[in-house]
């Protein structure tokens, strides 16, 4: 009895973990809403495109291509999407900082995107690729926005 009355105060006693606080994440709906906007702009502008969706970490949720795109052009698509996703910025933002050659999933052309929620918390990235670089960029664009999310960083509130 003795030894059972030291389990349970040693239960009791020892405090118990904080829970790890919750982030938002990128589900597949909001990645299928992604592509699909993606490839009714393109539909729209007369472009045949490839469209990669990642998660932050970098990791494929979802990819389409539509009839007719060029093999390279669904790789590219994902190596945009991988660029934004993983550091946080446009592939064209990227580009401008003229990183080394070869470096590591670090795209410079035009075409990946971010994705933020409003509140700043990055989610992934977009890429598209078929177009020119400005369309691989609107296309992009045009479905973070369909899926209620933005394609920036927001800029910090000001202090008050």
């Amino acid at each position: 009895m003795k030894k059972l009355l030291v389990a349970a105060t040693l239960f009791f006693a020892i405090p118990t973990a904080s829970a790890q606080t919750a982030r938002p994440a990128l589900d597949y709906a909001s990645a299928a809403t992604i592509r699909d906007t993606c490839i009714a702009w393109a539909q729209e502008h007369g472009r045949k495109m490839a469209v990669a969706v990642m998660d932050s970490h970098g990791m494929l949720i979802t990819y389409a291509h539509m009839d007719g795109v060029s093999y390279g052009a669904g790789d590219i698509a994902k190596w945009k999407a991988t660029a934004a996703s993983r550091f946080g910025r446009s592939t064209q933002d990227l580009g401008a900082l003229n990183p080394p050659p070869g470096m590591p999933n670090v795209a410079t052309m035009t075409g990946g995107v971010p994705i933020y929620t409003s509140d700043g918390f990055a989610l992934g990235g977009v890429g598209a690729s078929g177009g020119r670089p400005e369309e691989d960029a609107a296309c992009g664009t045009a479905g973070i926005e369909a899926a209620g999310l933005i394609a920036a960083r927001p800029a910090p509130a000001p202090a008050q």
